[in-house]
C-alpha cells in the first residue's frame, strides 16, 4: 500500500504568510523599456517627467480674432469698435508671421498659435468683417474682450519637468494619453513576473476535450491565469500533468527554471494521490515552509520556496484555490510586478441567516448582498454556500465575511463586515431569492438582454425565499412548495404580506431510456405501481422536500 502523507503542521494563517515571505524575494524583478502602445496596464518603474510644456505655445481656444484687449474697450452691439484686420490668417499648426500692434487684429483658428503682441481673442460670433473700396478690411468688434480671454498659455496644462506619473502607478488609457501628449514614446516599466501554472490529476481534462464520467474540466488554470494577468503578471500555462511523478518532476523543474513563481493546482488534503506534495517535498533552500493552514476553505495549501522563488500547491477545489491564491499569492505577484496591494473595500451588512462555523479555522464565507429594507441604505448578506468545490460561487458572490477561528456561531441579524470582491458594489435592479428554476433563469436573461436590468439570483430554496420576501430583502421569491395535507401548491405558505403571481407552468414527468420498452405505455399511476412491484428497478428521485418529488 502506498505511503500516506499527512500535513506537516496545520498552522495559523499569519504564521504561514510570515514563513513564506521570509523564504522568498518580494522586490520588483527589474525595469524594461517598452513602446508606449504596449504599456497599457504595466506598472511604472520610475517617476515620469514631462520633457515639454503642454501646450508648448500660447494658443487660441476659439475661432475668432487675435487682438490687443484694450482696443476693444467699450465695444457693444450698438457701438462696435473698428480695428484694422491684417491679411494673414493663422490656422492651427502654423507659426504666425504677423505681429499684432494696437488697432490691428488677425484671424485665428481654434488651436492656432497666438501671434506676438496679441493678448486676447474675440470670438467670431461677436464680430463682423467690413470690406473697404481700396481692398483693406476692418473688423467690427461688438463685444469687448479682457486680457487673457480665449487663450491657453504655454505650460497651463503640463509644465516642463513636472512629474506626470509616480513609480508604482499602473498605466491606464488616461495615463498613456498624457504620455503621448508630451511626446514620450517609450516607458520604463517593471518586468512582469512569469508565473508557471501546472494542473495535476488523472481526473483533470482540458476544456477542449470531451467530457467522460468521473472527469472534470480544468477551470482552475483559466481562473489562475487570468487572475495573474489582472495582477500584472504573465501566466505561463504548462498544461495538465497526470499522476506520473517523474513527469511532474520534469514540469516542476521547467517551471522553476523558466519562471519567477510556480503554481501547482490540484493538491489534495493528504494521501498517496497527492504527488504534488511528494515532488515539492524534494525541493530545498528551504523547500516547504507550510503545509496545512487553518483556513476554510483552503486548508490543504502548501507553501514552499527554492532559490528564493515561490512554489505553491493550491487546493484542487475551485473556491479553495481562488481564495488561497488571493490570500497568499496575489500580494507576492503584485510585489514582484512593482505594484502595491490595493486596499480592499468593505461594507457593513446584516447577516440574513444563522451561520455555524468550525472552531480552529479562519473561515471565509462568500455572501451575496441585497438591500435591507429594515434600515435606510442597509444591506443584508446571504451566504452563497455551495462548498469549496463550487465553480460558480466565487463569480456570483459580492464579497466574503471573515469568521474568526475561535468563533463557532454567527446569529441571524448580526452585523458583519463584508470584504468586497470587486472595486465597487453594484446593487442589482431586481433581486430574486428562492427556489431555482430554469424558467426563472430564462426570464431573468430576457430582462437583462431586452431591458438592461441588472438581476441578482440567490438560490436558497423556496422556504428561504419566502422568508426573504417577508423581510423585504428581495423583489421576487421563486417558490414551489407542496402542502402534503391539502395537496395544494404554494398558497398555504403565504401570509397577508405576500402575493402569489402565477407566471408560468412547468411540465413534469418521468424520464426513461428510449429503448426501455417496460415503461413505454405506462401512465404515472401505473408507473408507480410498477416500481413497487419491481424493487430491483432503480429510480433517481428529486430531493426530499422538493415540490416536484
Amino acid at each position: 500500500m502506498a505511503k500516506q502523507y499527512q500535513f506537516l503542521d496545520v498552522i495559523d494563517r499569519d504564521r504561514a504568510e510570515s514563513l513564506f515571505h521570509a523564504a522568498i524575494d518580494l522586490a520588483p524583478l527589474g525595469a524594461e523599456l517598452v513602446p508606449l502602445e504596449e504599456s497599457l496596464h504595466r506598472i511604472i518603474a520610475e517617476d515620469t517627467i514631462s520633457p515639454v510644456n503642454v501646450p508648448s505655445f500660447d494658443r487660441s481656444n476659439y475661432d475668432g480674432f487675435a487682438v490687443v484687449a484694450r482696443d476693444t474697450i467699450g465695444a457693444d452691439e450698438e457701438h462696435p469698435v473698428r480695428i484694422n484686420l491684417l491679411s494673414q490668417e493663422i490656422p492651427a499648426g502654423c507659426v504666425p508671421e504677423t505681429q499684432i500692434s494696437s488697432q490691428s487684429a488677425a484671424s485665428i483658428a481654434t488651436g492656432g498659435m497666438l501671434p506676438r503682441g496679441a493678448d486676447a481673442i474675440v470670438m467670431i460670433e461677436h464680430t463682423e468683417v467690413e470690406e473697404s473700396d481700396d481692398g483693406s478690411r476692418n473688423l467690427l468688434v461688438r463685444r469687448s474682450s479682457a486680457t487673457g480671454f480665449g487663450i491657453t498659455y504655454a505650460g497651463t496644462d503640463i509644465s516642463e519637468n513636472e512629474v506626470l506619473l509616480r513609480r508604482g502607478d499602473r498605466l491606464t488609457s488616461r495615463d498613456t494619453g498624457v504620455l503621448a501628449a508630451v511626446g514620450i514614446n517609450r516607458v520604463s516599466v517593471w518586468k512582469r513576473p512569469r508565473v508557471a501554472i501546472i494542473s495535476t490529476g488523472d481526473e483533470v481534462i482540458s476544456p477542449n476535450d470531451t467530457m467522460k464520467p468521473a472527469l472534470v474540466y480544468d477551470s482552475n488554470a483559466r481562473i489562475l491565469a487570468d487572475a495573474v494577468r489582472e495582477l500584472g503578471g504573465e501566466p505561463v500555462e504548462l498544461g495538465i500533468v497526470k499522476d506520473d511523478i517523474q513527469q511532474l518532476r520534469d514540469y516542476l523543474k521547467r517551471g522553476i527554471a523558466d519562471c519567477d513563481v510556480v503554481l501547482l493546482s490540484g493538491g489534495t488534503s493528504k494521501g498517496a494521490g497527492d504527488l504534488s506534495y511528494q515532488v515539492v517535498q524534494e525541493l530545498n533552500d528551504p523547500g516547504i515552509v507550510a503545509h496545512g493552514v487553518a483556513l476554510k476553505p483552503g486548508k490543504p495549501i502548501c507553501l514552499a520556496a527554492t532559490d528564493r522563488k515561490p512554489v505553491v500547491i493550491l487546493p484542487g477545489f475551485p473556491t479553495s484555490a481562488i481564495f488561497t491564491f488571493h490570500e497568499f499569492l496575489a500580494p507576492v505577484i503584485q510585489a514582484l510586478a512593482g505594484g502595491t496591494r490595493e486596499s480592499q473595500q468593505s461594507q457593513t451588512a446584516k447577516l440574513a441567516v444563522r451561520v455555524n462555523s468550525e472552531v480552529g479555522r479562519t473561515e471565509y464565507l462568500l455572501v451575496g448582498l441585497v438591500p435591507d429594507n429594515s434600515q435606510s441604505d442597509g444591506l443584508a448578506a446571504y451566504p452563497m454556500g455551495k462548498g469549496s468545490g463550487s465553480v460558480t460561487t466565487f463569480s456570483r458572490a459580492d464579497g466574503f465575511i471573515t469568521i474568526n477561528r475561535h468563533q463557532e456561531l454567527l446569529d441571524a441579524d448580526q452585523a458583519v463586515d463584508v470584504t468586497l470582491l470587486g472595486k465597487q458594489l453594484k446593487i442589482a435592479d431586481l433581486i430574486v431569492i428562492g427556489s431555482h428554476c430554469v424558467g426563472l433563469d430564462f426570464l431573468i436573461g430576457e430582462l437583462q438582454a431586452r431591458h438592461g436590468y441588472r438581476c441578482k439570483l440567490i438560490n436558497v430554496g423556496s422556504t428561504g425565499g419566502l422568508e426573504a420576501a417577508r423581510r423585504g430583502e428581495c423583489d421576487i421569491a421563486g417558490v414551489h412548495l407542496l402542502d402534503e395535507k391539502t395537496g395544494e401548491y404554494n398558497t398555504p405558505f403565504l401570509d397577508e404580506s405576500l402575493t402569489l403571481a402565477k407566471v408560468y407552468r412547468r411540465r413534469q414527468g418521468i424520464v426513461f431510456r428510449k429503448a426501455d420498452s417496460r415503461f413505454a405505455d405506462l401512465s404515472v399511476d401505473s408507473f408507480t405501481s410498477f416500481l413497487r412491484e419491481h424493487p430491483d428497478c432503480l429510480m433517481v428521485n428529486r430531493n426530499p422536500g422538493s415540490g416536484t418529488r
